[in-house]
């Protein structure tokens, strides 16, 4: 039971009963279609929230969906 909580820990992260996935810097060019080096300047550039695990960064999908939510433009 313990090795089952600790691998859902890993990917995810819960907070006040919401659960956080936290994705690599490859899934979210992907998601955003772009290089992992722009993913990297974003981060870099403090506009995309991030965590640093060893060499590594990780975001949560949710600071990934402010991102997009706040430059979302209106046509017209």
């Amino acid at each position: 039971m313990q090795a089952e909580e600790k691998s859902n820990t890993m990917a995810s992260h819960s907070t006040k009963g919401t659960t956080s996935r936290f994705m690599t810097v490859g899934e979210v060019a992907s998601v955003l279609r772009v290089s992992s080096m722009t993913v990297y300047r974003l981060i870099n550039a403090g506009e995309l929230p991030a965590v640093r695990i060893g060499r590594s960064f990780r975001l949560r999908s949710e600071d990934l969906d402010r991102y997009l939510a706040e430059r979302l433009t209106k046509a017209g």
